[in-house]
């Protein structure tokens, strides 16, 4: 008899398995992903950036030194590690220790990892949830019963699938990628303004190391100028105007060495911490600038291919990603949800029996969910979807018309620097030429020793300045690579291929 009963169960199991997945095909075949497709932002129309207009004539200075002259290379790769373009070989260890031990690194790269994860877990609601349970149930009663067994063991499998109808969970599997995918280029602007602030700093050092070289060549200059204005005040050939001139002169160039000093430690300091070391526990390399190559060729990304590069940008366009496909899951909570579940499980008097000898029960069933009334709760949250997305593009506009305005003010450095560097240069070519014919007077009595000290301080100047000038084209030169996008899709540990 309990043979029979259990064959009869098992039929009427298989005929609503059967009528359950006919239904689960159908609806499956039916269903639709409410909610918006997302398209990507169409590209920049501009296939440049703003033209340098030529100075008038009379402006243009005279043709800028070869060994400071670059060139751009319109619609060429960037390089990988483009750091490297510099030529040294410590500002290379420099950046490959921050990249190893940077604390902000890590932890982008333990949230992509992470968002990563939401992706699986998201993508396991379009799947059937199997179950196994097992259990033990003892009865008493107060009368006697003898046809009702007292303990009863039971071992079974359970499973629930939720259809995926209006492609909600679809939605939401395409949300958290789009999330995923803003974490990975968030952790590649990690990497870039990483590698950026590394050169930066190496720069500063490098520049700041020359000003207070420089300046203390100028502090000698003032002191040999005020001990000789004060010697001719003294026998009447000079002037108290004079003195107190060389004196403010030296205090002066006095004040100027405390605040480069402090520069010069902070930019140690921010160097090693950038290494993810205390600045105790890391020995910061002293930069010279004749240590550093100026790229003589940079590539220049052109504007369309620029939005599909940057990081910023790439890290709006999947947020924006993200906000289309919560349009999809607040829509889909409008409508009915339909959710299907079976379960099989054998019963049995004894703990062994429920391997040799026992019933088997089955189940199938269907539960039908549609929202009535929610006070507008819906239609809301879908709207409110709605106008994040509609945020978002806006956004959007703004972060792509900030990296083409940043690229071009750097362009725009670039070309003032060379501008720069020639009248610099020129300035230095003036100062030495004065200098040596002071240097020639001097020798034959012509001139005296203030107006060679003079000379010196004004040749030194002339260096200080170009020095500075050459400082800032290699700053604004990594900008440029920096506002580029670095080419962070190449190195592994920005997340690249």
């Amino acid at each position: 008899m309990r043979c029979a009963t259990s064959e009869r169960r098992g039929r009427r199991a298989a005929h609503a398995r059967g009528r359950s997945l006919g239904v689960l095909v159908a609806l499956a075949l039916a269903s639709c992903a409410v909610g918006p497709d997302f398209r990507r932002p169409a590209p920049p129309d501009a296939d440049r950036y703003p033209p340098t207009p030529p100075p008038p004539e009379a402006e243009r200075p005279a043709a800028a030194p070869a060994a400071t002259t670059q060139t751009l290379l319109p619609g060429q790769e960037l390089p990988a590690q483009w750091w490297q373009l510099f030529h040294s070989t410590e500002l290379q260890t420099a950046v490959r220790a921050a990249l190893t031990d940077s604390p902000t690194l890590a932890a982008a790269n333990a949230t992509l990892a992470a968002a990563e994860q939401q992706v699986i877990v998201a993508r396991g609601a379009l799947f059937p949830h199997l179950s196994a349970d097992g259990g033990v149930t003892h009865t008493s009663s107060s009368t006697p019963a003898p046809q009702v067994a007292p303990t009863e063991y039971t071992l079974g499998l359970a499973a629930t699938y939720t259809l995926d109808v209006f492609g909600g969970l679809r939605r939401g599997v395409e949300q958290q990628a789009a999330l995923a995918d803003l974490q990975r280029y968030q952790l590649a602007a990690a990497y870039l303004t990483l590698t950026g602030n590394v050169v930066s700093e190496a720069l500063t050092i490098a520049s700041t190391r020359l000003q207070i070289a420089t300046t203390l060549e100028l502090i000698e200059s003032d002191k040999k100028n005020l001990e000789l204005t004060e010697r001719e005040y003294e026998v009447g050939r000079a002037a108290r105007a004079d003195v107190l001139t060389a004196d403010s002169q030296l205090a002066a160039d006095l004040t100027t060495l405390p605040s480069l000093r402090t520069q010069l430690e902070q930019a140690r300091d921010a160097l090693a911490v950038l290494t993810g070391h205390a600045p105790v526990q890391w020995p910061v390399h002293e930069f010279e600038v004749g240590e550093f190559t100026l790229p003589r060729e940079l590539p220049l990304t052109l504007p369309a291919q620029l939005v599909r590069q940057r990081p910023d940008v790439l890290a709006a366009e999947a947020q924006l990603h993200a906000d289309s496909a919560a349009i999809g899951v607040a829509f889909a909570a409008e409508f009915p949800s339909l959710t299907l579940s079976g379960s099989l499980s054998r019963e049995a008097l004894t703990a062994g029996a429920l391997f040799h000898q026992f019933d088997t029960v089955s189940a199938a069933g269907a539960a039908l969910a549609a929202p009535i009334f929610a006070g507008g709760a819906l239609r809301a949250q879908t709207q409110a979807a709605r106008d994040t997305y509609t945020a978002q593009v806006a956004t959007y506009r703004g972060v792509v018309v900030s990296a083409l305005g940043q690229v071009t003010d750097d362009l725009w450095a670039l070309d003032n620097d060379a501008e720069r560097m020639t009248v610099d240069q020129h300035s230095v070519d003036i100062a030495l030429e004065a200098l040596k014919l002071q240097q020639a007077s001097y020798a034959v009595g012509k001139t005296s020793v203030l107006q060679l000290i003079d000379a010196e301080r004004t040749y030194a100047q002339a260096r200080l300045s170009l020095a500075t000038a050459r400082i800032q084209q290699y700053q604004d030169s990594a900008g440029l690579l920096v506002a580029l996008g670095g080419a962070w899709w190449k190195d592994p540990a920005a997340g690249g291929h």
